[in-house]
């Protein structure tokens, strides 16, 4: 038994899909079906890859690539301000302070 159908309802259905599609239609139809399955199944087994992919990068973190810096982060460094872990907000306040700083005149 099948979730409750038994052979004999088996052989009803099967009887009603015969008089409805006619008997040349049937391997026609099955074809389809099974073509219909496989894509269904390779589209699954994408789905599934691409999960675990995802899972993947989420539990081990790729080494990070470095960004080409920014324009404040070009201008901090050609004042001598370090610009290691600090964003360009606080690197524009760094520069706008060595800005404010009187430069020293070398007496001669």
């Amino acid at each position: 038994m099948i979730g409750g159908i038994g052979p004999t309802e088996l052989i009803l259905i099967f009887a009603v899909i015969v008089l409805l599609f006619g008997a040349s239609k049937l391997p026609e139809l099955a074809r389809s079906m099974g073509s219909s399955m496989g894509e269904f199944k390779k589209a699954q087994k994408e789905s599934e890859k691409s999960l675990k992919e995802f899972e993947k990068s989420i539990k081990e973190p790729t080494a990070e690539i470095p960004a080409a810096k920014t324009k404040v982060q070009e201008t901090a460094e050609k004042l001598g301000i370090d610009i290691k872990g600090k964003t360009d907000d606080e690197l524009l306040e760094d520069i706008q302070k060595a800005a404010e700083k009187p430069k020293e005149v070398a007496e001669p």
